[in-house]
Parts: structure tokens; sequence; C-alpha cells
């Protein structure tokens, strides 16, 4: 795969697609912040890395609705309580995914000698920093009974053998967008090869609780935890349609939060 653009890009905040109303991305960072550690006999930096941070900062056009998911009706609420934002770089399966928990700092307006009104949105991470992974859904995934979904390569994981299972766990994020029934069940699979002489089983702490409504979840495994190669997505439940998307992200090193 080649270098890529942009295009076809999608933002979800707490269980609402904001993609139609967000003009651009500008800034998604994250990583350990950096620890000065150079001692007085050396003559350049030293750094370790310190706490994991992160955070996705957008701007959002001026929708003020009255359809639920229009950006001015979400984002100014400024809620205390974290938000979970969902990057996808492209919206088919197996595209790269950034997700944040985060809180959501300002939404600060601007209007341009044009005439442009736009806001200044900041979500920084709280708690687990920012973590970059791949979708286990074609952008937003619409069932209408239980499904099982196609699988995904995760890539070959955990050295020194780098043979397709990583070693020390997983992370999954949900976004449920739309939801019509009494509840979906979301959970995740694995294969070492996408189900072809090793069968897809559930993962072990790969179950979301079952959702009745809009909204989001975070799961994160064992730190010690083998997770195979291959993923896929699975629902079941009552319900007549579900609108969602799932993100995951392997630890093909130990990673503590």
């Amino acid at each position: 795969m080649g270098k890529q653009s942009g295009l076809g890009d999608a933002l979800l905040i707490d269980g609402y697609d904001l993609s139609g109303d967000i003009m651009a991305l500008n800034n998604v960072h994250g990583g350990p912040s950096p620890l000065d550690m150079t001692a007085i006999n050396k003559s350049a930096y030293e750094r370790i890395g310190g706490l994991r941070d992160g955070g996705i900062d957008v701007t959002s056009f001026f929708n003020p609705g009255p359809a639920a998911n229009a950006a001015h009706l979400v984002l100014k609420t400024l809620p205390t309580t974290d938000r979970q934002v969902m990057y996808c770089r492209g919206t088919t399966l197996g595209s790269p995914a950034a997700c944040c928990i985060g809180k959501q700092l300002n939404y600060d307006g601007k209007r341009a000698q044009s005439g442009e009104y736009t806001f200044g949105v900041q979500a920084v991470a709280n708690g687990f920093g920012l973590e970059w992974g791949k979708l286990l859904t074609a952008g937003l995934r619409t069932d209408t009974v239980g499904t099982s979904g196609a699988g995904v390569d995760m890539g070959p994981g955990s050295g020194p053998g780098f043979t397709g299972p990583a070693n020390f766990g997983a992370q999954f994020y949900l976004q449920v967008t739309a939801f019509t029934g009494t509840s979906v069940t979301v959970k995740i699979q694995e294969s070492a090869d996408n189900g072809g002489t090793d069968p897809w089983t559930d993962t072990v702490g790969g179950g979301f609780t079952a959702a009745t409504a809009i909204g989001t979840q975070r799961l994160q495994l064992a730190s010690n935890q083998t997770v195979k190669e291959w993923l896929r997505v699975v629902t079941t439940g009552t319900f007549t349609s579900a609108t969602f998307a799932v993100m995951a992200t392997r630890n093909d090193q130990a990673v503590v939060f």
C-alpha cells in the first residue's frame, strides 16, 4: 500500500457521527511525554519516556441542527466527563484509526472576514493516551440481525518470531451511533488464519457490555494475553437495526497504562 491522502475520513464522538460537520483534523498526537535525563557530562540531550498522553484537535462547522448528530448540539455541552473520540483514516475494513478517551477542553467560535463561522475543539487524553489501531468494521456498519463480520489481518505480532500473535493483550473501542431493539452484544473473535484451519473463537475478555442505545465502550485485555493475528466482529441480540464502529489495537510489546 502506497501513500494516501486524507480523503474519505470520519470522526465519531460519543456515538455521534460528526464527519459531515468537521472541516479539518488539526492535530492527532500521542505517545509518552519526554523526560529530560541529561547529565552534566553529556553534550546532547538524553530522554526517557514519561506518562502516556495524546489528544485530537478538530475544526468544526457551525451546524445547530435539528439533526441529533449536528456538531453544535453535540459539542456545545462541554461535559466534565470523558468523551470517546474516534478518528478513522478511511472507512474501509482494516483502515487505520485513532481513539482517545479524554476531556473536551473548549468550543471556541471564530468568524472569519469572509463570513465563515467555525469552532476549534480540543480533546485531551485522560488515563490511556491516544491509541492507533485498525477498524474491524468498514467505517460504520449496520446489522439488522446477528452477524459475523469479515476478518482483519492485524499484522505479524510480537517478536522475536513475528509469526502472527501479539503477546501483550489488546484494546478495543466501540461506538454505537444508532440502535433499534432490545439490546445488541458486540464481541471480538480471533483466528490464526482467518478461519481457515484455525476456527474462529471468542477472544477472552473481548465482549462488550450489551448496548441498548447509542454510546461508547472501551475494553482492555490482560497485559499478558496472547491475541491471534486475525480479528473480526460478531453481533448477537434482539434488535432490528444497530449501527456501530469498532477499532482494535493489539499490543506487540508491553504497554502500561
